[in-house]
């Protein structure tokens, strides 16, 4: 076997047939999920230029060194041509958001109406209709095949008295878009589905003084809501309808990778993979809704905080697959590009998680509006980017939401 022979780089030194052994800094600087690799595509090349990483280690052993008697400028003027005559990576055959937006709006609202019967229901102590469920989850299924930014980004938009019951539909959405980008079955997908519908069930058996209240919860009462995990858990076995899948992920999505969460403490692999994606699904959507005490987190700084928690709260390939499913920047994420325009992220692009399109609308510069316009940065490389994740409220920019969904404010 021939020896690895390692050199730090700057990026701005990097080419095309150089093998990357690793790049210097976070994963969310940059659009690359496996860690080493033969840098063979321009399109991959102009994105780690674009990116946050500064420097690299490359393995010389398996790729290029740095040129000898010839500068990079050189080399890369060769290579001018090439980069320029690259052509944008297409979506796959997917409805655009506008087209989706409100097809998912009017499900939301049925989806609501459905699921406060089925959690009314259960505080009568009736059992649950678990086909008129699974009819649910397979309108949200189609939504998410068609679109898979729409609902579940129109579901985050929630007021506070309703999040109980819109907290399970975000869940169930989110967990069928985290499931197929896991390349699980499509049998798999639905159970993940239905198990984000009803992981919250058990909340039925907690006093609604409790669940609404619109303070923080003493330690008394925050013990009691964490019996909603096991109370959950005796509801859908009344049911006898329920998989082993579903129950699982209602009792096991409070529990943390480093054994700290809630019921039983269970660490790594002792935790499911399915209860694995429903705690990442659990606590993003709960982050980024306004709840009676507090109000929700944009979702690109949500995604930020949520990986300065990985480590102990998530399952890494769990959480990173997440974030390739909803973005770095999910739709709706407020955030500052290079040329000094705020605009609100539309849509993720197919490849890369650094180039969503996004409609610019203020100028942070002039801080003034300017015409509403649709960049693809995909389209942009190399002239604009995303600099930065920005807060609404930082702003003072009250209906966001209205850019992106075309609908009123709710």
């Amino acid at each position: 076997m021939v020896a690895a022979v390692l050199k730090r780089i700057s990026v701005t030194e990097l080419l095309e047939g150089m093998y990357i052994h690793e790049l210097c800094g976070s994963w969310m600087e940059h659009p690359f999920w496996k860690t080493r690799f033969l840098l063979s595509n321009p399109k991959d090349l102009q994105r780690l230029r674009d990116s946050g990483i500064r420097e690299l280690w490359i393995d010389t052993s398996k790729g290029l060194d740095l040129p000898s008697g010839q500068t990079v400028e050189q080399v890369a003027e060769e290579t001018a041509a090439v980069l320029l005559a690259v052509v944008p990576v297409v979506q796959g055959k997917r409805a655009a958001l506008e087209e989706e937006v409100a097809r998912a709006a009017k499900l939301c609202d049925s989806a609501k109406k459905a699921v406060m019967q089925m959690f009314g229901d259960a505080r009568m102590g009736r059992a649950i209709d678990v086909a008129h469920v699974a009819e649910l989850v397979d309108d949200i299924a189609a939504s998410a095949l068609r679109q898979p930014h729409a609902l579940i980004s129109l579901a985050r938009l929630k007021h506070a008295d309703e999040y109980t019951y819109m907290h399970s539909v975000a869940v169930c959405a989110l967990m069928i878009a985290l499931a197929r980008q896991l390349d699980l079955a499509e049998d798999e997908v639905r159970e993940a589905g239905m198990a984000g519908l009803l992981h919250d069930i058990g909340k039925m058996r907690i006093p609604l003084a409790l669940l609404n209240k619109p303070s923080k919860l003493s330690d008394s009462e925050f013990a009691t809501m964490r019996r909603h995990p096991r109370e959950g858990v005796r509801i859908l076995l009344d049911s006898r309808q329920v998989s082993a899948l579903v129950l699982d992920v209602c009792l096991h999505h409070h529990e943390k990778i480093d054994g700290s969460g809630y019921p039983h403490h269970l660490a790594g692999e002792q935790i499911s993979l399915f209860a694995r994606m429903g705690a990442v699904c659990d606590v993003y959507d709960a982050i980024t809704s306004n709840r009676p005490y507090k109000a929700g987190w944009g979702p690109a700084e949500s995604i930020h905080k949520m990986a300065e928690w990985s480590k102990g709260h998530f399952d890494e390939r769990v959480f990173q697959a997440f974030v390739r499913a909803v973005g770095i920047y999910p739709t709706g994420s407020l955030v500052r590009l290079q040329s000094g325009r705020l605009g609100v992220v539309l849509e993720q692009h197919a490849t890369s998680l650094l180039m969503p399109r996004v409609k610019v609308f203020f100028s942070a510069t002039s801080k003034a509006p300017i015409r509403q316009v649709i960049v693809d940065l995909a389209e942009w490389v190399g002239r604009d980017k995303i600099l930065s994740r920005e807060s609404a409220a930082d702003w003072g920019f009250r209906h966001l939401d209205e850019l992106w969904t075309g609908l009123p404010a709710r």
